[in-house]
C-alpha cells in the first residue's frame, strides 16, 4: 500500500507573482479598515471626554496607537512585497531573455556543425576560379575571332531562332463546308396529375 502523496503547498514560479498581488490586495483592504476604524475610534475618544470617562477614552486611544503600529507594518508589507514581485517579474524576463539566447547559440552550433570554415572557403575558392576560368575564355574568344566568324555567329543564331519559331503545319484535307448542326431535344408535356377521387 503506498501513503498518499499531499499536493505540495509551495506555489509555482509561474503564479508567485499573481499570488503575491494577491496578498498585498488583501493587505491594502486590512489597511482601509484600520484606517476607518481609527477615525472612528478617535471621534468615540472625543466623546468619552465629553461625557467625563477620562479612563476609557484613554484605552480606546492605547487602543488606537496600537492600531496606528498596525497600520505602518502593513504598510512596510505592501512595500516588501511589491518590490517582491517586481523582483520575480523581472527575473521572469531575465529567464527568458536567457533562454532565448541558449536556443540561439544551439541553433549558430548547429549551423557551424552544418557547414565549417573550411567548407566555406573551399565553395568560395571555387567560385572564384569559375570566374576567372570563364574570364579567360571570353578574353580568348573575344580576340581569336575575326569579322566574318562574327557574322557566321550572327547567322547560325539567327537560323536557330527560326527553327524554334516555326509554325505547326497546315492540315492537308479540306475542311468541312458545313458543321451539323445538333438537332435540340423537344420538351416533352408533362402528365397532368388527376386527383384521386
Amino acid at each position: 500500500v503506498r501513503p498518499s502523496v499531499r499536493p505540495s503547498r509551495v506555489p509555482s514560479v509561474a503564479s508567485l507573482p499573481q499570488q503575491l498581488k494577491q496578498q498585498r490586495d488583501k493587505l491594502r483592504q486590512y489597511q482601509k479598515r484600520l484606517s476607518l476604524g481609527l477615525e472612528r475610534e478617535r471621534a468615540l475618544a472625543r466623546q468619552l471626554l465629553r461625557d467625563g470617562k477620562k479612563e476609557k477614552a484613554m484605552l480606546l486611544l492605547k487602543k488606537k496607537r496600537y492600531q496606528e503600529q498596525l497600520l505602518d507594518k502593513t504598510e512596510n508589507q505592501i512595500s516588501n512585497l511589491e518590490r517582491m514581485v517586481q523582483d520575480i517579474e523581472f527575473t521572469q524576463i531575465e529567464m527568458k531573455v536567457i533562454e532565448g539566447l541558449k536556443i540561439g547559440n544551439e541553433c549558430l552550433n548547429k549551423m557551424h556543425q552544418v557547414m565549417s570554415i573550411e567548407e566555406v572557403e573551399r565553395i568560395i575558392g571555387e567560385t572564384q576560379d569559375a570566374v576567372e576560368y570563364q574570364r579567360q575564355i571570353d578574353e580568348l574568344l573575344a580576340g581569336s575571332l575575326t569579322e566574318e566568324d562574327e557574322d557566321a555567329i550572327l547567322e547560325e543564331l539567327n537560323a536557330i531562332t527560326q527553327e524554334q519559331l516555326e509554325l505547326p503545319e497546315v492540315p492537308s484535307e479540306p475542311l468541312p463546308e458545313k458543321i451539323p448542326e445538333v438537332s435540340p431535344v423537344k420538351n416533352r408535356p408533362k402528365p397532368e396529375l388527376v386527383a384521386a377521387s
